[in-house]
């Protein structure tokens, strides 16, 4: 399997117009055309003889710094040399323990850093307030850039992957719902539940403020029970639709039941002041509802404001939505083509794990990725890193340095900046594109080559090149990559030699070996036309006199050279 085939072809033909000299990404979005399918991906999928024959047997095979990278660079955003290094020190299991472990405390809500916003001062939260739509906006901006604050500073947990997940599985849309207090308490429930149980999840996200906005559940009433999300949670959130057998009707569920979960689903309104929830017994449908072949012809009689609780309980009786979740899972941590082998190996398994497990998620995550199907080599480096994941992982893989959280306009600022980083790559936090979340999780069969197109790859060679270069500065706070003290935090021999700096490099951002000529290609950026010796003796010149601007940029260009060129390979997009 040739992983750098589809990014080979768009480096090549789809970066030469911004070859001669890269803009810098502006702070706001810009208005690029709409492309979002390059001519490049997939026009089917891919097919196998047999990809692989691995399976969920603990993986007992040889456990370094490769292995820690792989399955950290899965499990965080874009995991630093230090956590590379200290997880192949210990050993898989403790690794994920840690990694399976909640954070002791929840992070302090958003704040205000916006003098619009005049219902509280700088620097505290405005959670407390009443809804206000002249401050809306900013309260938004704010909250957006609060959770890509907790990406960026994430520890050894799965709680920030695993919440973004949800959040791509149980979608609401931030612009839609308008009101950033209910983002923030839908936010506040997807970290809590990130590693948790998923059906107690389904039923309080079904009830959660946001939600009952986002699909209009709020609206819904015995004399008009809205179906938007009865039809959502039964395609998108649970079971899944299977196989078309009628209008309207699927294996998995038919629209006679999305009309009977609608019923069970009136009376709930979402309520502003305080945020939250409540039930209203005349607005509910009393009558008992009855369900297709599919549901085992059930029906739920009427248990006003819990009745929703006893049609989660329904959905989850059925085999299909553990696979059904099971699938999304594996597309987010190993890779999109699930074939006959990983449904029968993978999928059913796991499955039936979850339900054994009572719907805990963390043990099916704790089986998948201590399996020698996870490390097998073939799932190494297969996947097209998000924005998300390219944007945060750059910074935290270069130890880019942030504002601290005594200066919150500075913080939030460069925390907004990223957010503008990763909208112009096509993926905003908090406002996937529609319920069905973000394409290159679903869309077949192109997946996660939706992410790399004429729009989205230049936007990337930008800002690698921006921060390789001279920087970001926003309320006179500066982000820009170290390479001199990043290079300096490697052991003394490897920074001094050409050969083992460039491969010290390329073991932390890269997710595959790199060719003989592509190490050349890299030598040659860090030395053109000179002998490998000549970084020993500029480096060593350096560190005698670092104060000397001449040596110092001696050093500096090159490395920033070399990172250019490195950041510019195909390889660099893999995970």
């Amino acid at each position: 399997m040739n992983r750098r085939h589809f990014l080979q072809r768009n480096a090549t033909v789809l970066s030469a117009p911004v070859a001669a000299g890269r803009a810098a990404p502006a702070a706001t979005a810009q208005q690029d055309p709409p492309e979002t399918v390059s001519r490049y991906a997939n026009k089917v999928l891919p097919t196998f003889a047999s990809r692989l024959t691995s399976t969920l047997t603990p993986y007992t095979g040889t456990w370094g710094e490769a292995q820690a990278a792989h399955l950290l660079r899965r499990c965080l955003f874009g995991p630093t040399r230090t956590e590379i290094q200290t997880a192949a020190a210990a050993n898989l299991t403790t690794v994920l323990n840690g990694l399976l472990t909640v954070p002791a405390t929840a992070p302090d809500p958003p704040l205000n850093v916006s003098t619009t916003d005049t219902s509280v001062p700088i620097g505290t939260t405005w959670m407390a307030q009443t809804f206000d739509q002249n401050f809306e906006g900013v309260r938004r901006t704010s909250l957006r850039d609060w959770w890509l604050g907790q990406l960026l500073t994430q520890n050894t947990s799965l709680v920030e992957k695993m919440t973004l997940f949800w959040h791509n599985h149980f979608v609401v849309e931030f612009g839609d719902i308008n009101d950033a207090r209910m983002g923030y308490e839908y936010c506040r429930l997807l970290r809590q539940y990130a590693l948790g149980n998923v059906k107690q999840l389904a039923k309080d996200v079904t009830v959660t403020p946001a939600m009952l906005r986002y699909l209009n559940g709020n609206q819904s009433t015995a004399g008009a029970p809205n179906e938007n999300y009865g039809r959502e949670l039964l395609e998108l959130f649970t079971v899944g639709k299977g196989p078309l057998i009628a209008a309207g009707n699927y294996t998995n569920y038919t629209e006679a039941d999305v009309q009977a979960a609608a019923k069970v689903l009136t009376g709930w309104r979402d309520q502003n002041a305080p945020v939250g929830s409540y039930f209203t017994a005349s607005r509910h449908d009393t009558t008992t509802k009855t369900f297709s072949s599919a549901f085992g012809n059930a029906t739920i009689a009427n248990a006003g404001a819990t009745e929703y609780q006893n049609l989660i309980d329904l959905i989850f009786q059925q085999a299909e939505t553990a696979r059904f979740i099971v699938r999304k899972l594996y597309r987010w941590f190993v890779y999109y083509v699930i074939d006959a082998q990983v449904e029968t190996d993978i999928i059913r398994p796991l499955a039936t794990l979850l339900i054994s497990s009572n719907f805990e998620v963390a043990p099916v995550l704790r089986t998948l990725l201590s399996s020698e199907h996870f490390f097998d080599v073939l799932n190494m480096g297969c996947l097209i890193k998000s924005p998300l994941d390219f944007t945060v992982g750059l910074c935290r893989q270069m130890q880019v340095m942030f504002p601290p959280a005594s200066g919150p306009v500075a913080q939030y600022g460069m925390w907004n900046y990223l957010n503008a980083v990763t909208s112009l790559q096509q993926q905003v936090i908090g406002d996937p594109p529609n319920v069905a979340g973000w394409a290159a999780y679903y869309q077949t069969p192109q997946f996660h080559e939706l992410w790399i197109n004429a729009v989205t790859l230049p936007r990337r060679n930008q800002i690698t090149d921006l921060l390789i270069g001279s920087g970001y500065t926003r309320n006179g706070v500066k982000i820009v990559i170290d390479v001199l003290a990043l290079t300096q935090s490697f052991p003394a021999a490897t920074a001094s030699d050409c050969n083992l700096l460039i491969a010290e490099y390329v073991k932390l951002m890269v997710p595959i070996t790199l060719t003989a000529n592509q190490l050349a290609f890299l030598k040659t950026a860090l030395l053109p036309g000179l002998p490998d010796f000549e970084w020993t003796v500029e480096w060593q010149q350096y560190l005698a006199a670092p104060t000397n601007t001449a040596k110092k940029a001696a050093v500096t260009t090159k490395l920033q050279a070399m990172l250019r060129a490195l950041m510019g390979l195909a390889e660099y997009h893999l995970s």
